[in-house]
């Protein structure tokens, strides 16, 4: 019986050694910056002899447990007959901020080496040193303690009698999931088809340690084909934990489901669905100063015990079930969900929690990654994710207004917020005449200003809880953060908006950065019903020539559905002209085929247009239509009323590539036509013409690449709103005639192909 605990010093410390409150988190972790460059700086001064990146590891046996703790030390000195333990730690607040004792984490992930070296080398004492350096004047603060090996001993088991509750009860877990997982069966009585072959596919890319990209249609069941041979691989020793990453809340619901489905058929996992933060706030406004919120305040004085007690009665950490035990616990639920992420089976999320540079859960260790394996729903989705994570953009106004309400009031901010106004007013001048323009780079004063400012704003928000300042302050971070990442899959570009000057960081091409985010997990799985053309998603999401692909057929027959093609122009110069006979079309089919539809269109506007059309020709056929910024109960309402059997005819207006136009079911009789008005193209734009140059640059299809292959994903994820199941029949009504055209043709489902002209 496996009771082996193996974990990193820097995890154990990190998980014992909590105070303080979320703010107090989040200036650590905003002033803690990237320390590579000052490790090796400040290693690089070490003396011969002294070593650097000791990798150190130690065995301790406590309460039926072993504990193989490992790590790696910054620095092992040996000067005047001594041996130093060198701790490194980088900053950017002023060193004088800092506690003139240092951090207790800090001390104790220093002290834990300590123990390991004197242990190794049979010391009866050795010192232990703190570096403090700041990242810009690389000005350094020292703190140094002698402790005897006695006094290690002492604290070392300390640390792990704090640790071993939490570790006995996940070690206690991790035996019962993984002999649940051996034994678990196909929660279905039968497989639908295609869902072996993709179930089998992902099984198999997690043994070998590979990626893979499968188009799986719409209907067969993708979330349970990817999730249950991902914990069979767990059951075999290959995985120990699993990311379900997607874009919307609807397809996060149906992980939930299929975790749900598997433990009534036995299986013993614990899960946690991340929710973004501003959604499950308690507080009226989001605002995590301890002053403000009493769920930040203290909030890891309690949460080992908050911890520790939901993971001891549930299994599957819900929205519902984490708010719950937030309250109890008075912890922040956001915080506490990130918090779990590290001690369950499966994490349900967005896709930023791994791919965005600036969200990511980053205390995820790369010896962790080797046994996580990443399924990545809807992957359509993440290549404009992609680009907007590796994206940054900052105006003019934000500076002009901090400079007006700093003056008087803080010296320094007025100045470097004058500073940074002054250089969009000269950046404005110099390209008078043009309304979008591209920069060659980013100078490095300018770069140097908004440093300043990020430090100087850091400073004051250290006191100042000024909104304003604290928005523009993380519009800075997040600027210098993607300015580090710029290379030649990115462009600068400066847009005009009235008085304003925006200065955007675009990222053309994510597939480089979306690799290196993934980097280190034992495999990936990219699937999605619309990942078509395969190469061309393969290519742009980060794939290599090394990787699986899978294109499985669609199970249901062409008998099911019944496709249309009217050769109209919706093109905008043309919108106008054909507006009704569009309305035609529409009235026809109703007429012809009462039941329920769902009518697409490629704009907001296009669609209020065409149905104010059609209600002036049809006032009495139900209607219901997408509205700008729908709650989310006004979405249920929307799909609730789609009812199968029933006797009047009901008509929803929506937006192609919006909330209804994919991760909707709508079985059966609920749903009996789509129409999809246009090809989806992306509306013609500097940005989109930009990607357009780019990839023509390299030789492929720019215009392929920047508008035909997202809008046709648009085109296919509405159709396959249609048939959801072997009984679902239907019709499908494609207006436009691009739709006749070899080159969208060729991007269409073969059962679309055999369309009726009208």
């Amino acid at each position: 019986m496996a009771s082996d605990i193996h974990i990193s010093v820097r995890t154990l410390v990190e998980h014992v050694f909590k105070s303080g409150s979320i703010d107090a988190r989040f200036r650590s972790q905003t002033a803690l910056l990237d320390g590579t460059r000052i490790h090796q700086k400040i290693q690089k001064n070490y003396q011969d002899g002294d070593l650097k990146e000791v990798l150190v590891s130690t065995e301790i046996e406590y309460d039926g447990l072993t504990f193989t703790i490992d790590g790696r030390c910054d620095g092992l000195l040996f000067h005047d007959d001594k041996i130093i333990i060198d701790e490194i730690k980088s900053f950017s607040q002023p060193l004088d901020q800092l506690e003139a004792e240092g951090y207790p984490v800090h001390w104790a992930q220093a002290k834990m080496y300590a123990y390991i070296v004197a242990l190794d080398k049979e010391l009866e004492e050795i010192d232990v040193q703190l570096t403090y350096v700041h990242v810009e004047t690389e000005e350094k603060k020292s703190l140094r303690q002698t402790y005897t090996f006695l006094e290690l001993t002492r604290f070392v088991m300390e640390v792990i009698a704090s640790y071993a509750p939490y570790a006995k009860l996940l070690n206690d877990h991790r035996l019962k999931r993984n002999e649940s997982c051996r034994e678990l069966a196909f929660p279905f009585k039968t497989y639908r088809n295609g869902q072996r072959k993709l179930a089998g596919a992902v099984y198999k890319t997690i043994v070998d340690k590979k990626n893979l990209f499968a188009k799986a249609p719409t209907g067969i069941g993708k979330t349970i084909s990817t999730l249950f041979p991902a914990m069979k691989a767990i059951g075999e020793g290959e995985l120990n934990r699993i990311f379900y990453l997607t874009a919307k809340t609807i397809t996060r619901t149906s992980a939930e489901e299929a975790f749900a489905r598997m433990e009534s058929c036995g299986l013993c996992s614990k899960t946690v669905t991340i929710t973004a933060k501003d959604k499950v706030c308690f507080q009226e406004e989001t605002n995590c100063q301890k002053d403000i919120c009493e769920f930040a305040n203290g909030y890891y004085d309690r949460i080992n015990d908050a911890i520790l007690d939901i993971l001891s009665n549930e299994n599957h950490l819900t929205r519902k079930v984490i708010e719950s035990y937030a309250r109890k616990h008075t912890v922040c639920p956001f915080e506490y969900s990130l918090d779990l992420a590290y001690s369950v089976d499966a994490i349900i999320c967005d896709y930023n929690y791994i791919f965005d540079p600036r969200v990511s859960l980053k205390r995820l260790l790369e010896e962790q990654k080797k046994s996580t394996a990443l399924l990545v729903d809807e992957a359509h989705n993440l290549v404009d994710r992609g680009r907007e994570m590796f994206s940054a953009s900052l105006s003019k106004e934000p500076f002009l207004q901090l400079k007006k309400e700093y003056k008087g009031l803080n010296q320094s901010i007025y100045e470097a917020a004058s500073k940074m106004n002054a250089w969009f007013i000269q950046l404005k001048k110099s390209h008078e005449s043009q309304k979008e323009f591209v920069l060659e780079q980013l100078e490095e004063d300018f770069l140097e200003e908004i440093r300043q400012f990020a430090m100087i704003s850091e400073q004051v928000l250290q006191l100042d809880t000024s909104p304003s300042l604290l928005e523009t302050y993380f519009k800075v971070n997040q600027f210098i953060k993607i300015a580090e990442l710029l290379n030649d899959h990115f462009i600068i570009y400066a847009e005009k908006e009235r008085n304003d000057l925006k200065i955007k960081l675009f990222c053309l091409d994510p597939s480089k950065l979306l690799q290196q985010m993934g980097k280190g997990f034992r495999a990936k799985i990219f699937f999605s019903a619309t990942l078509s053309p395969l190469r061309y998603y393969q290519d742009i999401l980060g794939g290599t020539e090394e990787d699986y692909t899978l294109n499985i057929p669609s199970p249901f027959s062409e008998e099911q559905v019944e496709v249309f093609i009217k050769p109209l122009s919706t093109r905008y110069r043309d919108r106008e002209q054909t507006k009704n006979a569009i309305v035609t079309v529409i009235q026809s089919m109703l007429t012809r085929r009462p039941g329920n539809y769902l009518i697409f269109f490629p704009s907001y506007q296009y669609l209020l247009d065409v149905y104010e059309q059609f209600k002036q020709a049809d006032d009495t056929t139900q209607t219901l239509i997408q509205e700008a910024g729908m709650t989310e109960s006004k979405r249920e309402d929307f799909l609730a009323a789609f009812k199968p059997d029933q006797t009047e005819t009901l008509v929803g207006f929506a937006v192609l590539g919006g909330i209804f136009s994919e991760g909707v079911d709508l079985i059966g009789d609920r749903l009996n036509g789509v129409v999809i008005i246009g090809v989806g193209l992306p509306q013609l734009c500097f940005e989109r013409n930009l990607i357009k140059d780019h990839f023509a640059s390299l030789g492929k299809n720019g215009y392929d690449y920047a508008y035909v292959y997202p809008g046709i994903n648009k085109v296919l994820q509405a159709g396959g709103r249609l048939i959801r199941s072997e009984q679902d029949h239907g019709t499908i009504v494609l207006i436009d005639d691009r739709f006749l055209q070899r080159q969208y043709q060729q991007l269409l489902p073969i059962e679309w192909r055999q369309f009726t002209l009208i």
